[in-house]
């Protein structure tokens, strides 16, 4: 954790902040093309919806704040454009506590579950075999490369290896003497089936929460809470995203099932806000793919994409230099 902490407060300066946003918006806009892509497939019908994302603000400071990333999104061609209240209140269709918004119309949402659920059921029928509830224990390596995976069930062959298990890849990689910096970030989210009247994605700029209507449900999630792999229900936290919600939604009032229902997941997070993506010069028949944070379903299907072309020996669509698991900090 300190070597994690020392990692990110170096890459804290406006100079690295500079130097990210065009491989961050470069990969975003790759997957949102591959979402695309599979939503045209025959047997996918996921929801996959361009209504944008508001960030809705309640002060002047965090408007002005907003409206700066906005102007710097709009010079990497984004569309985005600053709102009223009234403007913002036009496109929600529940009373809400506002003094104005960012928009960004190029947004994209989707239902998580249901993706899976259809892509899972398309590689079984194109003859992938899935292992469940089958662990990983040890990697058997001679030189550079891997010549065994074995779990608790069995030992596994292949060509080409795929480290991609989210906060839990830094136990595994250090098997193969690779140091990948990375902490697990805990994220919570509540969700209601009942109607709220929110149609379009938006994040409570002040009290950092998203909410995303999803298909039959709308979503509320927030925190990054680093403490290390668990996935114990920080209480207060549960509650300050329902009070943040009501905050700026007074008639939206979260029940005490739905928050004992709340739930809690583990972002793989890179000190330098980068993933990792790529070969590590110690092994030479694994490709990482780890360390995506909060994006990580943003940026999934350029992921794959990639991990694909390295794997094939083919010319990667982007440059991978920015997402290279062996950088310095």
């Amino acid at each position: 954790l300190m070597q994690w902490t020392w990692a990110f407060n170096k890459s804290c300066t406006a100079a690295h902040v500079e130097k990210s946003i065009r491989a961050i918006a470069d990969i975003n806009l790759f997957s949102q093309e591959l979402y695309a892509d599979i939503k045209q497939e025959e047997h996918f019908n996921f929801q996959l919806e361009k209504k944008g994302l508001l960030m809705l603000c309640q002060t002047e400071k965090m408007l002005a704040a907003e409206d700066k990333v906005m102007q710097r999104a709009r010079q990497e061609g984004l569309e985005a454009r600053t709102l009223s209240a009234a403007q913002a209140k036009k496109m929600i269709k529940t009373p809400m506590d506002v003094l104005g918004a960012v928009y960004y119309e190029c947004d994209h949402h989707t239902t998580p579950g249901m993706f899976m659920e259809e892509l899972k059921a398309r590689l079984i029928k194109n003859g992938v075999t899935i292992r469940k509830e089958e662990k990983v224990l040890d990697i058997q390596i001679k030189g550079r490369t891997i010549k065994a995976v074995q779990t608790d069930k069995e030992e596994l062959y292949a060509d080409a290896y795929v480290l991609a298990n989210g906060a839990w890849a830094s136990t595994l990689s250090r098997k193969l003497n690779i140091k990948l910096h990375l902490q697990a970030g805990k994220g919570y989210r509540i969700q209601t089936y009942r109607e709220t009247g929110i149609e379009v994605p938006a994040i409570l700029a002040e009290r950092k929460v998203a909410i995303t209507p999803m298909d039959g449900f709308t979503r509320f999630a927030g925190t990054m809470e680093i403490a290390g792999i668990n996935h114990t229900i920080n209480r207060k936290r549960v509650d300050a995203i329902v009070e943040g919600v009501t905050q700026y939604f007074p008639e939206i009032r979260l029940t005490e099932k739905e928050k004992r229902e709340a739930a809690s997941g583990l972002r793989p997070v890179s000190p330098d806000g980068m993933p990792y993506i790529g070969k590590s010069e110690k092994c030479d028949n694994l490709v990482i793919a780890t360390g995506h944070a909060m994006m990580g379903w943003s940026l999934g299907p350029g992921t794959g994409k990639l991990v694909q072309e390295i794997i094939d020996e083919q010319k990667p669509s982007l440059d991978m230099s920015p997402y290279h698991p062996d950088r310095k900090f």
